[in-house]
This record gives structure tokens, sequence and C-alpha cells, in this order.
């Protein structure tokens, strides 16, 4: 009884705790929804609930380990670029009448690929992540370029598509990947040793050294994690598509990046909660679903997002500033 009740009592801490960190999210997650159920009547169908889920995934996947990049201290720019490589190359094996499993492992080895290039460039070098991601962004595009010819590789495989369209008890595949990695990484995040080495690099590499924490070994794992997440991203977003395009995942990384802001990571470092980041991807996934059903121009929809990305920036700004006052 004892220890039930101590169950309890622990379980409504975090829950006032999670509520009052993320009270002004919250609200502003409430008001997008008002305005746009006010102005699209579609909007709380149960279609359009699972379009924007499944949507959200996609993003989330790099979101969830872009959190875990910005609390080291880092950024990721290639993501996106990752996205479309994987999507061809996942596609071209599945027609080329590779077994599935095969074909997901070795797109999830090539996204790690790419994410240990990353990482092991920032972790042995004092070259920036910004400079060293946006190389890497710029080369894998290039690649994929150079590999389709810049021409869409299809993929009529029922199996492979079924992975990105299919449902399971009602909830959509995609949906429940996202709840796997969504456990993963908050487990490795406050359950384990390396999230609390994750959150000293980024809180002050300097005295993380001097404590004994390995940082390259750290900042290659964040990579890499980014890297296979990417590459999930990108076998889902072809599978869903039914097609590898080149040019999938322009601006992924933007998404990712404002809704691990919009959620609270930091990006100086050394603070951010994946609960954060699942409501800030939720708040950019329903901006581009309503605005497309209140049929605003896209142009005016990137406008909008950059916005938004550059309100989040500016709050961060102002939260570190203001913690800096007080230390």
């Amino acid at each position: 009884m004892t220890n039930s009740m101590s169950a309890t009592n622990k379980l409504l801490g975090s829950t006032k705790a999670y509520l009052k960190r993320n009270t002004g999210i919250l609200v502003g997650l409430l008001g997008i929804c008002v305005v746009i159920s006010l102005n699209s009547k579609s909007f709380l169908s149960q279609d359009n609930i699972m379009n924007v889920l499944r949507q959200i995934s996609t993003n989330m996947y790099l979101a969830s380990a872009m959190t875990m990049v910005l609390i080291a201290g880092g950024i990721d720019l290639s993501v996106g670029s990752v996205i479309a490589l994987v999507g061809v190359i996942s596609g071209t094996l599945v027609t080329m009448g590779l077994p599935i499993p095969l074909v997901i492992i070795i797109c999830l080895v090539i996204g790690g690929i790419c994410g240990s290039i990353n990482g092991f460039i920032i972790s042995r070098t004092t070259l920036p992540p910004f400079i060293v991601t946006f190389s890497m962004m710029s080369i894998l595009r290039g690649a994929t370029y150079v590999y389709t010819g810049g021409t869409t590789v299809r993929v009529d495989n029922r199996a492979f598509i079924n992975l990105g369209t299919g449902y399971l008890f009602g909830i959509p595949f995609p949906v429940l990947y996202l709840l796997v990695v969504l456990i993963l990484v908050f487990i490795i995040l406050n359950k384990t040793r390396l999230g609390r080495h994750i959150y000293a690099i980024g809180g002050n590499q300097k005295a993380a050294e001097f404590s004994g924490i390995s940082v390259r070994n750290v900042r290659m794992f964040v990579y890499i994690f980014s890297g296979v997440m990417a590459s999930l991203a990108g076998m889902v977003l072809c599978a869903r598509s039914y097609s590898g395009n080149p040019v999938a995942g322009n601006g992924s990384e933007m998404d990712a990046i404002a809704a691990c802001v919009l959620g609270g990571a930091s990006m100086a470092g050394g603070y951010g909660y994946i609960g954060g980041t699942m409501i800030g991807a939720l708040i950019i996934g329903l901006l581009n679903n309503g605005l497309n059903l209140m049929r605003i121009d896209s142009y005016w929809q990137i406008i909008l997002k950059g916005v938004v990305i550059l309100v989040a920036v500016y709050v961060d700004y102002v939260k570190n500033l203001k913690k800096n006052k007080t230390n």
C-alpha cells in the first residue's frame, strides 16, 4: 500500500513538474488547435488526426535525436539529406528484390555511417558542428542527385509500402515506431549514465572532461543516433510516398530544430526534454496541417514557420540571458 502511494505521489509530482515546465507551449498548442478548428470543420475529424500523427512522426524521429544533439551542445543540419539518400537507396534495394529486413538493416547502417562521419570530425577537431553538418548536408544531397540523376525511384512492393501506410489496431505503423523511439530516448536521457553525460557535456564540456567523461564517445553516439533516426525517417517517407525522391527531406532539419527549441531545448546546450520536444513537434505538425486546411498559400506558410522558429530562438536567448544574470 505504501509503495503504491509513493509511486502515485511520484507520478503526480512528475506530471505537475512537466505541466509547469511546459505551460506556455501547451497554451500555445491549445490556441493553435482552437484557431484552426474554428476555420476548418475537417480539422478534428478522425482521418485528419491520423494524418497529422503520421506526418508528425517523421519529424519526431529527427527531433528526438536532435534533442540529444542540442543538449550535448551540437547541431545536425545533415538529417534532411540523409532522408533523401536513404529514401532512394531503400527504394532501389526493394526494387532489386532484396528482403525487406535486410533493406532496413542496410539503410540504418548507412544512416549510422553518415552520423559517425559527423561525430568523428566534430569530436576530434575544433570545427563548429554547424559547419561540419552543413558540409555533410551538401555532400549527401549532391550524392543523392548523382546517384539518381535527379529522377524519382518508384516503389511498388506492397510489403515495403505497408511499413509507412499500414495500421495496427487503428494506429498507423509510423506512430507505433515513434512510440518506441520516444520511450528509448526518454530512458537514455533520464535513466542512464549516458544521458547524464550528454547533459554534462552540453552544460560545461571542460568540467565534464575533468570528471572523466569521454566527450568523444558521447558526441559520436548522439550523431550516430541522429543519422539512424534520419534513415528511419527516410525509409518511412519512401514507403509512405511510394517512391524515393532526391528532394525529400528538404528543410526537415529546420522543422526538427524548431520542434526542439519550441519544446524548451537550449541552442547553447545542457538543457532540453523529450516531453517538450514532443509538444514542439505537435505545434509544427499542426501548423503545417492547419495552414493547408485553411488554404493558405504555401509561400506564406514558409514565412509563418520562419517566424515561429525566430520567436522560439529568441525566447531561448532570453532564457539563457536571465540564467546567466542569475548565475
